[in-house]
């Protein structure tokens, strides 16, 4: 496909996304003044609730780091079955369908379901962060065990190494940084998707949002809003530190 096809294709498709549905766009002229006079009720934020949203920083935080755990669990396995150089394909397509398909379910969805399944609070968001993760990292890990060079690992073969040793000396090397940068990444985005959790009662700081959102309670919710803000460019910095280091 040619680039001027691509080209015109998007054109096409924003062209489409403008003038096929009723976008509201007459509403935009009034929603200034109303986004303003909400946003004025939220100062000064009420900082009385600090201990609130410690304690839904803190519950969020632990969701975002055991859901990021297990799903690392779960997709070491699946990685293997999941990569073309490991397994037949009569194996791996199947199991890369599935991480689709786990994909493609919204975490939100998934977290309701938890919910109903095992009550509210934590343990559902927990689920949810590792089914809905255990989708991505599977499918990056195989990628990254498939785009392992053969070529150290013969030279450690033919030098009499044993598969342990290959592992340790040829693939692995290979295959960490690409790792800790996937999980890195999917521990930021997990800690991010936690935070709305709260909102389906799977626990976190999202309940304190809906909450003080729903009873009006506009300062409260802006304490929140500045301690998530917070949370999410801590995160984004050990992100950061993390990808340098091991880049």
């Amino acid at each position: 496909m040619g680039r001027s096809v691509i080209w015109v294709m998007l054109v096409l498709a924003i062209l489409w996304s403008l003038t096929s549905g009723d976008m509201g766009l007459g509403k935009l002229p009034g929603a200034g003044p109303r986004l303003a006079e909400f946003l004025g009720r939220m100062i000064p934020p009420d900082l009385s609730v600090w201990r609130e949203v410690l304690t839904g920083l803190a519950e969020t935080l632990r969701i975002a780091i055991l859901g990021t755990l297990f799903a690392v669990i779960l997709s070491a396995g699946l990685a293997v079955l999941a990569s073309e150089t490991m397994v037949p394909a009569a194996i791996w397509r199947p199991v890369r369908a599935l991480l689709a398909v786990i994909r493609s379910i919204p975490l939100i969805l998934v977290a309701m379901l938890m919910v109903g399944a095992v009550g509210l609070g934590p343990l559902p968001g927990i689920l949810a962060i590792t089914f809905h993760a255990t989708g991505m990292l599977a499918k990056f890990y195989a990628e990254a065990i498939d785009n392992v060079a053969t070529a150290p690992v013969a030279a450690l073969e033919s030098a009499g190494a044993n598969r342990i040793q290959q592992l340790r000396w040829a693939i692995w090397p290979q295959m960490a940084p690409v790792i800790v940068r996937d999980t890195v990444f999917r521990f930021e985005l997990n800690l991010r998707e936690s935070l709305i959790l709260g909102i389906v009662g799977a626990g976190g700081i999202g309940l304190y949002v809906q909450t003080y959102v729903r009873s009006f309670q506009y300062e409260k919710a802006a304490t929140v809003t500045l301690a998530i803000i917070v949370l999410v460019l801590l995160s984004e910095a050990l992100n950061t530190a993390l990808q340098k280091r091991f880049s």
